[in-house]
Order: structure tokens, then C-alpha cells, then sequence
């Protein structure tokens, strides 16, 4: 999952700076991430790890935090590769 985490965190840097965010800082309400960000991370997330982010995914919780975002892809590519 760390990888998941560090790519993520790369992401992030590509738009804003990163070296204060810790991987449980709610990256909405800490002002990072808009609605309009939040569409970019997802197609990104695609994208970069072959996963379709389904309706059921599209929980807040899954996206607030650099944890919660590696979480969710730890579940959804654990789930494509017992398939």
C-alpha cells in the first residue's frame, strides 16, 4: 500500500505542495482538492492502476485522504487480481 501512497502523493505534487500534507490529512477539507480536482484524481486513478472507479466508490471517504485513496485501490486491485 505504500506504493499506492507515494504514487498518489505524486500526483498531488504535480498540482499543489505536499510536504505538509501527512497520508491522513483530509485533503478536502484542507482545501487541496475541489470537486473539479476530485474528477481529474479519479480519471487519473484509472487510468494510472487499470481500475474502474464504479458508482459504489464514489464515497468521499474514499477520496479524503492519501490513506483512504490507497485503501480503496488496495481493495479494488486485490479484488481484480483474485478475479
Amino acid at each position: 500500500m505504500d506504493e499506492y501512497k507515494q504514487r498518489v502523493r505524486q500526483f498531488f505534487s504535480r498540482f499543489f505542495r505536499t510536504d505538509g500534507l501527512d497520508d491522513a490529512d483530509d485533503v478536502f477539507a484542507g482545501g487541496y482538492v475541489n470537486s473539479l480536482f476530485a474528477m481529474q484524481l479519479i480519471a487519473w486513478l484509472e487510468k494510472e492502476f487499470s481500475i474502474a472507479i464504479e458508482d459504489d466508490d464514489l464515497q468521499l471517504s474514499n477520496f479524503s485522504t492519501i490513506d483512504s485513496i490507497a485503501q480503496m485501490l488496495d481493495r479494488k486491485l486485490g479484488a481484480t487480481a483474485s478475479a
